[in-house]
C-alpha cells in the first residue's frame, strides 16, 4: 500500500484532527519514518501529549507552543521506546512537570522466544532501540488514563515491540507503529515479533473503530480495511517465504534477495530481519525447522 501522496504537513504547526486532537510533526523525516513522527496532544484543559518524539529541541518548543493560555500538560504518553517517539519525553517533563506514562521500559512485553534469542546472543538491529527509558508510572493493558474531559484507554499491542500500546479515545485509536498510515510495520526480532503482532492485529480487528491516528503518516479512515490489508500483507509475505523454502533450505539474508528484489541495498538487513520474524513464527507453528542452531544467520528447511 503505497503512502498517500497528499499526507505534506508543516513540521511544527499544529494541525486539529477532530475536537481536543490536534497533530504536531516533528522534523525527523526518513526513508522509516516517512514525513516524521506524529505527536498528538489530547484535550483541552489538561493535555495528553503523546509520542513527544526524537530528542530535537525545534519539536520540544513547538509542543510547548501548543499550550495555550489556561492549559497544562497533565500526561506524557509513551506508546514504544524507539529513538523516533521517545527520547523528548524526559526534556519535555523536565519543562512542563508532567509524568511520564509507558508499558516500561525497551525489554518490557518481550515475549518468550525473543528473550531466548536474546540470551543467546541476538543483538537488536540497529532500527533505533531507546536504551534508557524509563517511564515515571507503568501502565497495564485495559487501564484507563484519564483527565478533564478525555479518557484514554491502554491496549498494549506488542509486537513492533514488546512494549508497544495503543490508546483508545472513544472510537478513535492512537495506533503508532503498530497501523501506519504509510507503510506496513517493521517487526525486527528480537525486539519485534510476528505472532504477537498478528495477534494484536487480530485484537484491534475484533472492535469497531472510526479513525486510526498513526505514528508515521495520514490519519487511516477506514481501519478495518487497513488492518485486513496487513494481515493480508503479512500472509502473502509468509507464502512467499514458504515457496522459497519448498525449493531450497535458505538463510534468512538468502530469503530477503529472493523476496525483496525492489528494495534498496541499505534497507535489506531490515528485510531480513523481517523475514527472520516471520521464520520465528513459522517456527513456532511447526511449518519451518532450523538446519542447525536456531539463529538469525542459519538456514531454515520447510516442513512437509
Amino acid at each position: 500500500m503505497q503512502a498517500p501522496d497528499d499526507f505534506n504537513p508543516t513540521a511544527g504547526v499544529p494541525e486539529e484532527l477532530q475536537p481536543d486532537v490536534r497533530r504536531l510533526l516533528a522534523p525527523n523525516p526518513s526513508p522509516m519514518t516517512y514525513r516524521g513522527t506524529n505527536t498528538y496532544l489530547v484535550g483541552t484543559t489538561d493535555l495528553a501529549v503523546i509520542d513527544p518524539g526524537p530528542d530535537m529541541d525545534a519539536h520540544l518548543e513547538a509542543i510547548l507552543a501548543c499550550v495555550l493560555p489556561g492549559q497544562r500538560i497533565s500526561h506524557i504518553i509513551v506508546t514504544h521506546s524507539h529513538l523516533d517517539h521517545s527520547p523528548l519525553a524526559r526534556p519535555l517533563a523536565a519543562r512542563c512537570g508532567a509524568p511520564i506514562y509507558g508499558f516500561g521500559a525497551c525489554e518490557a512485553g518481550r515475549s518468550t522466544i525473543m528473550q531466548e534469542l536474546v540470551s543467546a546472543g541476538m543483538k537488536s538491529g540497529g532500527e533505533g532501540i531507546d536504551l534508557g527509558f524509563t517511564p515515571d508510572i507503568t501502565v497495564a493493558d485495559g487501564e484507563i488514563l484519564s483527565a478533564a474531559g478525555w479518557e484514554l484507554e491502554v491496549i498494549h499491542t506488542p509486537g513492533h515491540l514488546g512494549n508497544h500500546i495503543a490508546l483508545a479515545l472513544g472510537d478513535a485509536c492512537f495506533t503508532a507503529d503498530h497501523v501506519m498510515g504509510w507503510a506496513s510495520s517493521l517487526v525486527s526480532p528480537p525486539d519485534g515479533d510476528l505472532t504477537d503482532f498478528m495477534s494484536s492485529c487480530a485484537r484491534l480487528r475484533a472492535r469497531d473503530w472510526r479513525v486510526f491516528y498513526p505514528g508515521h503518516g495520514a490519519a487511516i479512515t477506514a481501519p478495518q480495511e487497513r488492518l485486513d490489508w496487513l494481515i493480508s500483507h503479512r500472509k502473502g509475505r509468509e507464502a512467499e517465504i514458504l515457496t522459497c523454502l519448498a525449493e531450497a533450505p535458505a538463510t534468512p539474508a538468502e530469503l530477503a534477495r529472493m523476496i525483496y528484489k525492489e528494495t534498496p541495498v541499505a534497507l535489506l538487513p531490515a528485510a531480513e530481519r523481517n523475514v527472520f520474524a516471520h521464520l520465528v513464527d513459522l517456527v513456532g507453528r511447526s511449518r519451518v525447522a532450523p538446519c542447525g542452531e536456531f539463529r538469525e544467520t542459519g538456514r531454515f528447511q520447510i516442513l512437509v
